[in-house]
């Protein structure tokens, strides 16, 4: 086999390969280094880290779940806190502090409030995706602006979906992950059980 043919390896090239089970440690000093190594990964992702992606840099015996929740206790009095949403876990600050980030940073153009139409669409969207526009007018008795669709798709809480088996196939909308860490769900099972009207 030639230098150009064979795989290369991290180790050829001045690296060491990545060790995940660490077993030249003691087994306490080898769980402190797989928290540190799941705190860097979630410390360093804007969106939630799946259980799958924060096996790989633990060892094989690790349990996921067991370092999580070490972290979690570690975090207690922190005014961030690692969350699980959207099937992943990630850092975020804790509610209580929301009025101090505002007053300290130049937050520019991130609001997330909404009008009562928006927050309407959007619940309609989340309750029954995936949904077209005339699914939507069916339920609110009017059209829905394309500007509002458009704006709640800027925010990235909305993306589209499978065509629609209506005339024509128009577009489907479908709600995002970016929605549910938003609204701090871990899935839309989570979303609270409607209410419907009596009859």
């Amino acid at each position: 086999m030639t230098t150009a043919t064979r795989k290369r390896n991290p180790a050829d090239e001045g690296g060491a390969a990545f060790d995940r089970e660490l077993d030249d440690l003691p087994p306490e000093l080898r769980w402190r280094e797989w928290m540190g190594r799941i705190e860097a990964v979630l410390f360093a992702s804007a969106s939630p880290v799946g259980r799958e992606d924060l096996a790989r840099v633990v060892g094989q015996g690790a349990s996921v779940e067991l370092l999580i929740e070490d972290i979690q206790a570690e975090l207690g009095g922190r005014p961030y806190e690692l969350a699980q949403v959207a099937g992943g876990w990630m850092f975020r600050t804790r509610p209580q502090f929301a009025d101090a980030i505002k007053a300290a940073a130049d937050l520019g153009e991130q609001s997330l409030a909404f009008t009562e139409m928006e927050m309407g669409v959007l619940c309609a969207i989340a309750y029954h995706q995936p949904i077209d526009r005339a699914g939507l007018a069916d339920i609110f008795g009017k059209e829905v602006s394309r500007d509002l669709l458009a704006r709640l798709r800027y925010k990235d809480l909305i993306a589209s979906g499978p065509r629609s088996p209506r005339p024509g196939a128009p577009h489907t909308f479908v709600t995002t992950e970016t929605f549910l860490v938003t609204f701090d769900l871990q899935s839309l099972r989570d979303l609270p059980e409607l209410e419907l009207p009596k009859p």
